[in-house]
């Protein structure tokens, strides 16, 4: 999470290239709506003038290639996108006003492909459907539903297998990466533990992902595929990275369902559009990140003492450390063991252990979390890239509790589908002590991320030392991590007691 969302009077400028609702649900209307919740400033570019209301499209009303260029050139010169959202595209003129600006554009574009009504009717010349692959070097992301990325790419999209060869087919074509959107799922084969969420496909040249989210009771949908394809353009153009954006979208998104409102006509009650507010910083919003379509599964890990915080919490290379440091009053330390393997490796994870359990303390084991439930430490602590290798169910069978390193909005995700005792949010100031591609959070964003999941004990790691310690308790966040601050200060025992004092305080 970054400040960039709470920047006064700085708004990133995002357009959105699509067709105009006369209804007010979706198209346009939308798009602003999520452009401006993310605290962007959208800039209209109208490809068609669209006469509908909520039962059926009357007229598509597209307009020329000169209207629409006009309206790039009025806007490139004053105006220039930090990112796009492109909607309906009725025309060759309007898919050609778009590629001829696109040739000098470098910025992030995010292709939400308007093919057809909600009602199957096509929306676009058919010439069109054939020239979509022209956009596709451009794209950063494009955002098919499921009937969208079957008319895309001309495979039968049934099941899992299906939707990723047909996603795999768009990024052949070009594409850069792909959402495909799970709200036409009534058309894919699950298994019964794939039922009772929405599940999107998210992939890309370097890695993929799926989102989950428990379907929302509600018929104001109107709007969703705008709404998500345009909070992901916003995100992106605050610089949050793709994989971020994404996440943000889906967390918009959610909160736009949750908030959908009904319109009230003479002929009664009318379903609804979405209604995106603002930044979300709702745990209920946050989706369940996974690497396959099932539902998330539930591994009940244990709690860490819940009514007694993790506390200062060094983190140490040997065990010879827990005889310093657990005497003073520390009772929350983890084993990062580096240069040691085989037995000699064993060894010191077994002493580490023998020594913590005298005390009583709480010994989390970094990565080696085999070792971890042989010997029976009391958690294990693992980085976001352990997750594909370790044994997870196996960790919570042996009743081990465990902590993970979080850095950004995909990371949570990820993490919060599995549940864990607790999250480690870093890194919070600059750091040396491993090298890092995130910004530093700061204190500011270290209490978002607390406010984000508030029933996890959150953990806080990077760059702190004696001179920004009591800040950080502040926070209140549940433990605070420290390695060179107390491993490499000239006197280790005297600065850990003083922290201690601090903490408590």
């Amino acid at each position: 999470m970054s400040s960039k969302e709470q920047t006064i009077g700085i708004k990133p400028i995002v357009w959105t290239v699509a067709g105009s609702d006369t209804a007010g649900l979706a198209g346009q209307v939308a798009d602003i709506r999520a452009m401006e919740a993310l605290n962007t400033h959208p800039c209209m570019i109208t490809t068609a003038v669209t006469a509908q209301n909520n039962q059926s499209v009357v007229a598509l009303n597209a307009l020329s290639y000169e209207q629409i260029n006009s309206q790039f050139e009025a806007l490139k010169t004053q105006l220039q996108p930090e990112a796009i959202k492109v909607g309906l595209l009725p025309t060759v003129d309007a898919l050609n006003a778009l590629c001829e600006f696109l040739e000098d554009y470098q910025g992030f574009l995010v292709l939400d492909p308007v093919l057809m009504s909600s009602s199957g009717k096509l929306l676009v010349e058919e010439a069109v459907v054939e020239r979509f692959p022209s956009l596709f070097t451009k794209t950063t992301l494009i955002t098919p539903n499921i009937p969208e990325l079957a008319a895309l790419t001309g495979i039968n999209v049934c099941d899992e297998a299906s939707i990723k060869a047909a996603a795999d087919k768009l990024l052949e074509q070009g594409v850069n990466a792909v959402l495909v959107k799970g709200g036409h799922q009534e058309t894919i084969e699950f298994d019964d533990v794939g039922k009772g969420f929405v599940h999107d496909y998210f992939v890309s040249q370097s890695q993929f992902f799926w989102l989950h989210q428990e379907k929302q009771s509600t018929e104001n949908t109107r709007g969703t595929g705008c709404v998500l394809a345009s909070a992901i353009a916003a995100a992106l153009a605050q610089k949050y990275s793709l994989e971020d954006s994404v996440v943000l979208g889906k967390m918009l998104l959610n909160q736009a369902l949750r908030n959908g409102y009904s319109l009230t006509t003479e002929q009664g009650l009318q379903k609804g559009p979405l209604k995106p507010l603002a930044w979300p910083q709702e745990a209920r919003d946050v989706p369940l990140l996974t690497s396959d379509m099932q539902n998330p599964q539930e591994y009940q890990f244990p709690a860490c003492d819940e009514d007694k915080p993790l506390g200062l919490y060094p983190v140490v290379d040997r065990a010879e450390w827990l005889e310093r440091l657990l005497p003073l009053g520390v009772t929350t330390i983890q084993l990062r063991v580096k240069g040691l393997e085989g037995e000699a490796l064993e060894r010191e994870i077994q002493q580490a252990i023998a020594i913590a359990d005298r005390y009583n303390a709480r010994l989390f084991i970094n990565d080696y979390w085999q070792l971890a439930i042989k010997y029976k430490a009391y958690g294990v602590h693992l980085g976001q890239e352990d997750l594909e290798s370790a044994n997870l169910s196996a960790i919570a069978k042996a009743g081990l509790r465990i902590g993970l390193s979080t850095h950004c909005y995909y990371e949570v995700a990820r993490a919060h589908a599995i549940k864990p005792s607790y999250l480690a949010c870093g890194p919070v100031y600059h750091t040396d002590s491993k090298d890092m591609p995130w910004i530093p959070h700061g204190i500011d964003n270290l209490m978002k991320w607390k406010k984000l999941l508030p029933d996890y004990p959150w953990v806080a790691i990077g760059g702190i030392n004696l001179e920004r310690f009591p800040q950080v308790v502040k926070t209140g966040v549940s433990g605070i991590a420290m390695i060179s601050a107390i491993t490499q200060a000239d006197d280790p025992e005297a600065i850990t007691k003083t922290m201690l004092e601090l903490f408590k305080e």
